[in-house]
C-alpha cells in the first residue's frame, strides 16, 4: 500500500512538473522578444545610457499596459560599448533567443552597416530611428532596413535651412558661406558628406572637412583650423564626449556658440549640463521631439513603471532628450509589430517576416501618437513599401544655459534633393550586391 502511494505521489508530481513546464513553455510562446542592444560602459556611456533606459521603459511600460493584445514583450541587453564587431556578437547570441527577435536597434552606424549584410538572411528587421544608412529609406533595394523618423541627410538638410533662416531667407542665402562639418571619423560622421557637398554646388558656399578621431576627446588641431579658417558656422556631427569637447573647444577659441548647429546625437543634456552657460546660444536639430517632461508619455512611465519601482535609472532623467529618444524608438518597433497584429493575428506571437511587413505599413496618426502619450512630441508617421522613413520632419532646438528650448518651427527636408540621392546612392548599393529591387507587385506580398 505504502509503495502505491508512493508510486501514485510521484505521478503527481511529474504530472505536476510537466504542468508547470508546459505552462512556462506556453507563456513563453506568448512573449514577444526584443533583444536590445545598448552601451553603458565606455566613452559613449553618458549618452547611451539615457537612451537605453528609455528603450527599457517603454517596453515595460507595453507590460504595464497590457502588452500587445495580451502579449507581453520580453527583452534582454547585451553590452556593445558602441563597438561594431561587440555590437554583432551581440546580434549572433541574442537573434535566435526565446523564439527569435522581432527585430534589433543596432543604436550604431557602424553597427548597422554590418547586421544590414545579414539580416535578410536572418529575416530580422534593422530598426535605425534617426541613424544608419540614409539611402536605406528606399525600401524597394532595403527590404528589412527601417531608418523611421528621419536619416542624417533629413538632419543635414534641415540643419541647412535652419542656417539659411538664420541669414534672413530662403537656401539662396548660403552663397558664399563658410560652413565647416567637424564630424565623427566613422561611418556616422561621414553620413552627412554627400548632402551637404550636394547642396553646396546647388548654392555656391564653401564646405570645410574637418574629420576627428574616435572617441573626440582631442580636437585642439580642429579648432585651431576653425579659428585660421573662421566659418560662418560650423555644424558638428559628434557623439558622446566628443560632443562636450567641441563645445568647450569652441568656447576657449572664442567661436560663438549661436552659429554652432549640432545633428539630433550633439543635442542633449550630457552633451552640454557640464559646460552650462559655456555652452549657451548653441543650436541642434531635434528628431522631432525634444527634452519633454511634461508629455503624457512621461506621466505615464512615472505612474505605472518608477511608481511601482520598476525604472531602468534615475527619475530625474525621464523626459529628457536622450531618454525619448530610446522611448520613441521602442515605441516605433512595438507599433510596427502592432500593425503586423492587425494583419497576422491579434494576441498572436509575430515572426520577424510578419514584423517586417508591419513596420512597413506603419500608419501613425495624431490621434494614436496622443493615446501614446506622444501628444505635442511627434508628428504623424506613415511608411510604405518604397518609404521606409515615414517622415522628414524636424525642429531646432537651443541650450539656454540651463535647458533646452525649441527656437524654430517645424522644418520639413526637401524630397527634391533628397530622393533623387537615395535612388542613386540605393542602385549603386544594389548593383553592388546583385540585388534586384522590388516591384509594386513583389510590395504586395
Amino acid at each position: 500500500m505504502k509503495l502505491r502511494n508512493l508510486i501514485l505521489a510521484m505521478a503527481a508530481l511529474a504530472a505536476g512538473a510537466s504542468s508547470v513546464v508546459s505552462t512556462s513553455a506556453h507563456a513563453q510562446a506568448r512573449e514577444q522578444f526584443m533583444p536590445v542592444l545598448s552601451y553603458r560602459t565606455g566613452p559613449y556611456a553618458p549618452n547611451g545610457v539615457p537612451w537605453a533606459n528609455g528603450y527599457v521603459d517603454y517596453l515595460k511600460l507595453v507590460n504595464a499596459r497590457g502588452g500587445l493584445n495580451g502579449v507581453k514583450i520580453s527583452f534582454e541587453e547585451c553590452e556593445t560599448g558602441y563597438d561594431t564587431a561587440r555590437s554583432v556578437e551581440c546580434y549572433e547570441r541574442l537573434k535566435g533567443k526565446n523564439g527569435g527577435a522581432s527585430m534589433v536597434q543596432p543604436l550604431s552606424t557602424g553597427a548597422t552597416f554590418a547586421i544590414t549584410e545579414k539580416a535578410p538572411a536572418d529575416k530580422i528587421p534593422v530598426v535605425t530611428v534617426g541613424y544608419g544608412r540614409s539611402e536605406s529609406a528606399d525600401g524597394s533595394v532595403f527590404k528589412w532596413n527601417f531608418p523611421i523618423a528621419g536619416t542624417y541627410w533629413v538632419a543635414s538638410d534641415t540643419i541647412l535651412q535652419a542656417i539659411a533662416k538664420k541669414e534672413g531667407g530662403g537656401m539662396d542665402k548660403l552663397k558664399g558661406k563658410k560652413i565647416a562639418l567637424v564630424y565623427h571619423d566613422s561611418p556616422f560622421g561621414k553620413e552627412p558628406i554627400p548632402l551637404m557637398q550636394e547642396r553646396s554646388k546647388m548654392h555656391g558656399y564653401d564646405l570645410q572637412l574637418l574629420p576627428v578621431a574616435a572617441p573626440g576627446v582631442e580636437q585642439k588641431a580642429t579648432w585651431l583650423q576653425i579659428r585660421q579658417a573662421k566659418p560662418d558656422y560650423v555644424v558638428l556631427w559628434g557623439w558622446g564626449i566628443m560632443n562636450t569637447t567641441a563645445i568647450k573647444e569652441a568656447q576657449a577659441t572664442g567661436y560663438p556658440r549661436e552659429k554652432m548647429y549640432g545633428v539630433w546625437w550633439a543635442g542633449a543634456e550630457p552633451d552640454v549640463k557640464d559646460v552650462a552657460d559655456g555652452a549657451k546660444g548653441y543650436n541642434a536639430v531635434t528628431m522631432q521631439h525634444g527634452a519633454e517632461p511634461q508629455s503624457k508619455l512621461v506621466k505615464d512611465v512615472m505612474t505605472m513603471v518608477h511608481g511601482k519601482g520598476q525604472g531602468t535609472g534615475p527619475k530625474e532623467e525621464v523626459g529628457q532628450v536622450l531618454y525619448m529618444r530610446g522611448a520613441m524608438s521602442a515605441m516605433l518597433g512595438i507599433e510596427g509589430i502592432r500593425a503586423a497584429q492587425e494583419r497576422f493575428g491579434k494576441g498572436k506571437v509575430m515572426t520577424g517576416e510578419q514584423v517586417r511587413w508591419g513596420l512597413e505599413n506603419l500608419n501613425l496618426t495624431q490621434a494614436k501618437l496622443d493615446a501614446l502619450g506622444f501628444a505635442g512630441v511627434m508628428r504623424p508617421i506613415s511608411t510604405s513599401c518604397v518609404d521606409h522613413m515615414g517622415a522628414a520632419w524636424a525642429r531646432i532646438h537651443t541650450w539656454d544655459g540651463k535647458e533646452w528650448k525649441f527656437t524654430s518651427d517645424w522644418l520639413q527636408a526637401d524630397d527634391q534633393v533628397i530622393k533623387p540621392l537615395v535612388r542613386s546612392t540605393a542602385a549603386r548599393y544594389a548593383a553592388e550586391k546583385k540585388l534586384t529591387p522590388r516591384t509594386p507587385a513583389d510590395c504586395q506580398s
